[in-house]
């Protein structure tokens, strides 16, 4: 996205492999002060702790990022302790992988029509949805999802077009995907009632 990438781990093959990909690709421990100050990470805009396995690494890498001075933090964790920890040092995003692919396949599984499914906070989310013969070559507002269900329909995506903000009168398509905002409830509501 023609952003600047510093990459650092320990591991000489996996920064190998960053250095594809990174703008710099560095092989250090991160859990060194000093050595955070020598690469100029006070520099960065943005980081990204991800240490698998090692909380230890994890937290303390975190807290010296903010020490230093990088504005903006997100952290792995691997689980609500870690999470815990990490926000109280001033984490500004804690991230559960694990868990948000798994909410991601619950609702594929729960629904053969959920192409993808973004949690926004614990009770909103935006899921796209594939259009079925239900919905094929009716306007949003033949629909009316927003007052059957307390869902809005934000986008739609149709082959290589994505049309943003559909107007009242737009028609709706077998397979178009629907991206819908709303409240979690709501959304489980149209995906079992109005999307079959």
């Amino acid at each position: 996205m023609d952003l600047e990438v510093l990459a650092v781990d320990n591991d000489p093959l996996k920064v190998k492999e960053y250095s594809k990909i990174a703008t710099h690709a560095v092989q250090a421990n991160a859990v060194d002060e000093n050595i955070l100050k020598d690469l100029g990470v006070r520099n960065v805009d943005h980081a990204f702790v991800s240490f698998g396995e090692n909380i230890e690494a994890s937290i303390l890498t975190s807290l010296l990022l903010k020490e230093i001075g990088v504005p903006i933090v997100w952290a792995k964790a691997q689980n609500s302790y870690h999470h815990k920890v990490l926000s109280r040092i001033g984490v500004e995003r804690v991230i559960h992988p694990e868990r948000e692919m798994a909410k991601k396949i619950a609702h594929h599984v729960t629904n053969d029509n959920i192409v993808d499914f973004i949690e926004l906070s614990k009770d909103h989310s935006i899921v796209e949805i594939l259009a079925s013969n239900k919905f094929d070559n009716k306007s949003i507002l033949q629909l009316d999802i927003r007052n059957k269900y307390g869902c809005n329909i934000i986008g739609i995506q149709r082959n290589e077009e994505t049309i943003i903000s559909p107007a009242a009168d737009q028609l709706i398509h077998k397979n178009d995907i629907l991206i819908i905002v709303g409240q979690n409830k709501d959304i489980e509501r149209f995906e079992k009632k109005g999307g079959q």
